[in-house]
């Protein structure tokens, strides 16, 4: 038996494994001492979303570009941000006619669901 101590999500376990032609014995895992996870990073204040109807971010990624300003008039379709996602650019379009609130920046990462502009 050879042993091993493993960590997963910030606790360690000693685990022994049967080296194979080595004997029948189940492996045996038993905890070490609990080791505290990494200090969280506090999480981001909501950012201001603005009146109107949220556009959000269809999968998560890095904004690469904003194609509209504050206060612009869009037409539905017309393209409000370039997002990068699996080093694929996708441009999110507007939805609706209206004006823009941004709420992202550029060069921010977002996740599903995060709220990139309004149109109000």
């Amino acid at each position: 038996m050879r042993k091993f101590i493993i960590n997963v999500n910030g606790n360690s376990y000693e685990v022994e494994v049967e080296e194979v032609g080595g004997s029948t014995s189940a492996p045996s895992v038993a905890p070490v001492a609990q080791v505290s996870a990494p200090a969280q990073a506090p999480k981001k204040a909501a950012a201001p979303t603005g009146a109107g109807e949220p556009v959000k971010a269809p999968m998560p990624g890095t904004v690469l570009d904003i194609k509209v300003a504050n206060g612009a008039k869009v037409n539905e379709g017309d393209v409000l941000v370039v997002l990068e996602a699996m080093k694929m650019e996708n441009d999110i379009k507007a939805p609706k006619a209206g004006t823009v609130t941004v709420v992202t920046s550029k060069g921010s990462s977002v996740n599903t669901g995060d709220v990139l502009v309004t149109i109000a």
